[in-house]
């Protein structure tokens, strides 16, 4: 797994070998930042999920300003750090080591919001409703925020309240769906 483009291209990353995390494949990365837009400018992303960190790098390296990495594993936040450091920029991320409800309501606290957000839980179901909801709930979206989930072709996801579903790539055997908050 490597990045793809901007200003870390072609870096290799660590990935954790583990069963408890699924890296997004640089295919399936390809084809989301495709869909994004390609570069940006500037901004803040979210990974609540980030297993290595891939795709929150990978926005950072396409243009936006600074990303929040979050994972409750201890092992996949040492490889993300790792990824950290192979960008020689790594004052442009923060990691979290903790479970998502703990992050959501610490990032709230903190006052950030973001303009990107990726949502790639392990258990996706009713997990990316709630996390969503939870977002929006506690201000953390920016006006305008995109958010990408990631779920296997078996998972189905329920409407999300205050939401509409702008796309939905499927990829093999892999979904991802881009969310945005419904205007008022």
């Amino acid at each position: 797994m490597r990045i793809i483009a901007g200003r870390y291209a072609k870096r290799n990353l660590f990935t954790l070998k583990s069963q408890r995390t699924r890296p997004t494949s640089d295919k399936i990365k390809e084809s989301l930042f495709n869909a994004l837009g390609q570069f940006f400018t500037g901004g803040s992303v979210l990974d609540l999920y980030a297993g290595s960190g891939a795709l929150g790098i990978e926005a950072v390296s396409r243009g936006y300003d600074h990303a929040v990495l979050n994972d409750m594993n201890g092992a996949a936040c040492e490889i993300i750090r790792k990824n950290l450091a192979l960008t020689k920029e790594p004052h442009r991320f923060q990691l979290f080591h903790m479970r998502s409800e703990l992050a959501v309501k610490h990032l709230s606290q903190l006052g950030l919001g973001f303009d990107l957000v990726f949502l790639d839980p392990p258990y996706a179901t009713q997990q990316i409703t709630a996390d969503i909801e939870k977002l929006s709930q506690l201000q953390l979206l920016n006006p305008q925020a995109m958010i990408i989930a990631e779920t296997d072709h078996t998972t189905e996801l329920a409407e999300v309240k205050q939401f509409n579903l702008i796309k939905k790539l499927t990829m093999g055997r892999t979904i991802v769906w881009f969310y945005r908050e419904a205007e008022v």
